[in-house]
C-alpha cells in the first residue's frame, strides 16, 4: 500500500512539472517569429571534386553532387559549389559517401543551395543510446529511474526554462524554480520519500541559492555585463523583441551549472549519515554530524575541482590566445569574460561547500525527530 502511495505521489509530481510548462511558456509561440525561407535538410554526398577558381580573386571550392534525404526535396539530386574559406571554423569539407546538412534558400529556379554543416545527429544519437543502455544495464532499477530524471530535466529546461525566458520572464527566478523542481523530482524518484531525501533536497536548494546570491553580489560589485560570450551578445538580435536581464541570465546559468555537483554532494552526505546511524543507533547527534563532516571534507576538494576544471576547460582557447600575446595575468583576470568564469566557478564551489554542513545538520535533525534520539 505504501509503495502504491509513493508511486502516485511521484506521478502527481511529474504531472505538476509538465503542467508548469504551460505557465512558463505563456504566450510564447514559435509561429510568431518571422517566417524564414531558409530550410535545412540532410543530404548524402554522391560525388565530390576539389577545385580552385581562376581570376582576380582565387579561392578553394568543391563541386559536390548530393542526394537530399529529408524534407520536401527528398530524393532530388543537386550539384552544389561548396566554397572553402580559409577560416577553418567555417570550412566544411564534403567527402564522398558522408552526410552533410544543406541550406535551401528560396524556391523554384531562383533557389540557392549550399553546404551548411557536417551531419552529426546520427553519431550523437548512437552515443546517447549507449549512455542510456549502460545506465539501465549497470544501474538496473536505479538506472531506469535515472533515465526518467534525465528526461524530466531535459523537459524542464527545453520546454519550461528556455520558452519562459523567451516569453520575458525573469531568468534567475525561473531558474531557481526549475532548479528546485529538478532537485525534488530527481532525488524523490531515485531515493523515494524518506528523511535522507528530504535532507538532500533542502541542502541542495540552499546550496544553489547561496551560489546564486554570491554570484549576484560579486557580479554587481565588479560590474559583470553577462554579454561577453558571442552567444549572449547575439541575444540582443533575437526576433522575439524582448528585453532580457543579461546579468540575471548569467546568474541563472551559474545556478544551473552548480546544481548537479551540489545535488551529488548533498545526496552523498545525507545517505552516508543515514547509513552510519542505521549501523549504530546509539551514536549522538554530535558524533553523526562529525561523521558527516568528515565525509564532506573528502568530497569537498574533488567536487570543487570538478566545477573549477569544468569552467576552466571551456575557456582554454581564450586563455591560449591571451597568453600567446603575453598578456599579463592581472589583465587576463580583469577581463569581463574571464572574471565571469572566475565568479561562475568560485560561486558554485562556495555553494557546494555550504551544502556540506547544511545537509549534515539537516540529516541529523531529521533523524533525531524521526527516531526521538536523546540529545547530546
Amino acid at each position: 500500500m505504501k509503495k502504491i502511495i509513493i508511486n502516485i505521489l511521484m506521478i502527481l509530481m511529474i504531472l505538476f512539472a509538465i503542467s508548469f510548462s504551460s505557465f512558463a511558456e505563456g504566450n510564447f509561440n514559435e509561429n510568431n517569429i518571422e517566417e524564414t525561407t531558409i530550410v535545412f535538410e540532410k543530404a548524402k554526398v554522391l560525388k565530390c571534386e576539389d577545385l580552385r577558381s581562376v581570376g582576380d580573386y582565387q579561392y578553394d571550392y568543391q563541386l559536390v553532387t548530393v542526394s537530399i534525404e529529408t524534407g520536401d526535396y527528398k530524393g532530388e539530386v543537386v550539384e552544389i559549389e561548396n566554397v572553402l574559406p580559409e577560416n577553418i571554423a567555417y570550412r566544411i569539407i564534403a567527402e564522398e559517401g558522408k552526410e552533410v546538412i544543406i541550406g535551401i534558400e528560396g524556391e523554384g529556379e531562383s533557389r540557392q543551395i549550399y553546404v551548411s554543416d557536417y551531419s552529426r545527429n546520427s553519431t550523437t544519437k548512437v552515443l546517447v543510446l549507449v549512455f542510456l543502455a549502460l545506465l539501465v544495464i549497470v544501474g538496473k532499477q536505479k538506472g531506469i529511474k535515472s533515465v526518467i530524471t534525465i528526461s524530466l530535466t531535459m523537459f524542464l529546461i527545453f520546454k519550461v526554462l528556455l520558452p519562459g525566458i523567451l516569453n520575458g520572464k525573469d531568468p534567475l527566478m525561473l531558474a531557481i524554480i526549475i532548479a528546485s523542481l529538478i532537485t525534488v523530482l530527481t532525488i524523490i524518484i531515485v531515493s523515494g520519500f524518506n528523511k535522507k531525501s528530504y535532507a538532500a533536497i533542502m541542502g541542495t536548494i540552499i546550496g544553489v541559492v547561496v551560489a546564486a546570491i554570491i554570484a549576484m553580489i560579486v557580479g554587481n560589485v565588479i560590474t559583470i555585463t553577462g554579454l561577453m560570450p558571442d552567444e549572449a551578445a547575439m541575444l540582443t538580435y533575437i526576433p522575439q523583441g524582448i528585453s532580457l536581464n543579461y546579468n540575471n541570465l548569467l546568474f541563472a546559468g551559474i545556478l544551473l551549472g552548480a546544481l548537479g555537483a551540489v545535488m551529488d554532494v548533498a545526496m552523498s552526505i545525507a545517505s552516508s549519515i543515514q547509513e552510519i546511524y542505521l549501523a549504530d543507533k546509539s551514536q549522538s547527534r554530535r558524533k553523526l554530524f562529525s561523521s558527516g563532516m568528515a565525509i564532506g571534507h573528502d568530497i569537498m576538494g574533488t567536487m570543487s575541482n570538478t566545477l573549477i576544471l569544468a569552467y576552466t576547460g571551456s575557456s582554454i582557447p581564450l586563455l591560449l590566445i591571451l597568453m600567446s600575446y603575453q598578456t599579463p595575468l592581472s589583465e587576463i583576470t580583469n577581463m569581463d569574460i574571464v572574471a565571469t568564469e572566475i565568479v561562475r566557478s568560485l560561486a558554485g564551489s562556495i555553494g557546494l561547500i555550504i551544502t556540506i554542513p547544511v545537509t549534515a545538520f539537516l540529516s541529523v535533525i531529521l533523524l533525531e525527530i524521526d527516531n526521538k534520539k536523546k540529545p547530546v
